[in-house]
């Protein structure tokens, strides 16, 4: 994880987050250690939880905590025992946090329904997500934001490298090492053309699949087309599909009567944040089987002469994280700006950042680009003063406008 690396050795001599309590609710793998000890470096204590029941490396949580970090989090936690663990990071004797790293807004959620004080406290809130931000945007439209949060998300070093290189890679990986499939001529229906949606279509036609895209936008719909997939209803294609993933931050995107509909053999599964998209509770009636078959893989069985079966990877949960690993260096990225953010909220004057929702200024999302450029010995050309005035730009950067769009 270059970029990390580079920020801890640069910042560590400055202790910018010295003072910084954080409470931390993401993925718990071998990169948010390498976070954790970041942040540790650069002043913060911490106590830590994971945001999906899955997705925990037990043996990195393990390794925390055997030196001494307080991690709460193990693969396959019951929904009491992930409650359970948020709150044993935010009530602590001798514990006032004063930050929240989240992922997904449930640490967010539970201080501030179980804890109004202690949130009232909290100095500020990064969050990476899609669903987390979506939460975040309407505690604000409310009133009920008391203090300052980063969307992290919708930074240009997020969405355009995490959402879109990470799973375009991590998607085939994690149906690989679920199912042993055969992408080639296999017809596939991806929910969503943001750039989740947008990596999964072209490693998926990267491998032979034919490719098809469901989305509401008109505009992603439009890139879907011009990117040479067909894009479709639902109902249109469900009979006929062979593999079905959902990726759109929504709700009750694939119902009960998609999955009834769908042909025997078909593998369902999700590469967005939520475990909403997909309704897997109407699976769990008395007249269809659940049969285990490898971990995170579950055939669900129709009654009946045929015994149509489909195949649902981690219960609808997010299934990169879930079932496979994925690229440290993409990792590195989206860290080293949740780092900046966590420093830049921590250190603000008062009244820079008020009760309501920021996007992390464009210089630091080219910092931390700038950051990851030795690894592949990059070298960016630098303008000369008259070429600058020309643009009407700082030598130095930012190089784009905000509403620029990557």
């Amino acid at each position: 994880m270059p970029g990390l690396i580079a920020l801890r050795k640069r910042a560590q001599g400055d202790k910018p987050l010295s003072g910084a309590r954080i409470i931390g609710c993401t993925h718990v793998t071998a990169q948010t250690a390498v976070l954790i000890e970041t942040l540790i470096a650069l002043g913060a204590t911490v106590r830590w939880s994971a945001c999906n029941i899955y997705s925990t490396q037990n043996e990195v949580a393990a390794a925390l905590a055997e030196a001494g970090y307080s991690v709460f989090a193990w693969k396959g936690e019951t929904e009491e025992n992930f409650w359970w663990c948020i709150d044993r990071c935010i009530n602590a004797d001798n514990w006032q946090p004063n930050m929240i790293i989240d992922d997904g807004g449930d640490a967010t959620h539970l201080m501030l329904k179980k804890y109004p004080l202690l949130f009232n406290q909290i100095k500020g809130i990064v969050e990476e997500s899609v669903t987390g931000v979506h939460r975040l945007y309407q505690l604000s439209k409310s009133g009920k934001l008391t203090v300052p949060a980063m969307n992290v998300n919708d930074s240009v070093t997020k969405t355009k490298f995490d959402n879109l290189y990470l799973c375009r890679e991590s998607i085939i990986d994690a149906l690989k090492r679920t199912t042993d499939l055969m992408f080639g001529g296999k017809q596939v229906l991806v929910c969503g053309y943001g750039e989740v949606g947008k990596g999964c279509c072209q490693a998926l036609k990267g491998l032979g699949c034919i490719v098809m895209v469901t989305e509401i936008d008109p505009i992603c719909a439009l890139q879907a087309c011009m990117d040479g997939f067909k894009v479709v209803k639902m109902n249109e294609v469900v009979r006929n599909i062979d593999i079905l993933i959902t990726c759109t931050g929504n709700k009750n995107v694939v119902t009960r009567e998609h999955l009834d509909r769908l042909k025997n053999g078909c593998i369902v599964c999700n590469m967005g944040h939520s475990n909403t998209e997909i309704d897997v509770g109407s699976l769990r009636t008395p007249e269809l089987t659940w049969e285990r078959v490898r971990s995170q893989v579950d055939h669900i069985i129709w009654p009946g002469p045929d015994g149509k079966r489909i195949i649902l990877l981690a219960e609808g949960r997010l299934v990169n994280l879930s079932c496979s690993s994925v690229p440290s260096f993409v990792v590195s990225i989206t860290a080293a700006t949740q780092a900046l953010a966590l420093i830049e909220l921590f250190n603000a004057p008062g009244g820079r950042y008020k009760q309501d929702v920021y996007l992390l200024p464009k210089k630091m999302d080219e910092y931390v680009a700038s950051l990851h450029l030795p690894t592949f010995d990059a070298h960016l050309t630098e303008l000369s003063e008259e070429q600058a005035k020309y643009l009407g730009l700082n030598k130095a950067g930012p190089f784009k406008p905000n509403y620029y769009r990557y």
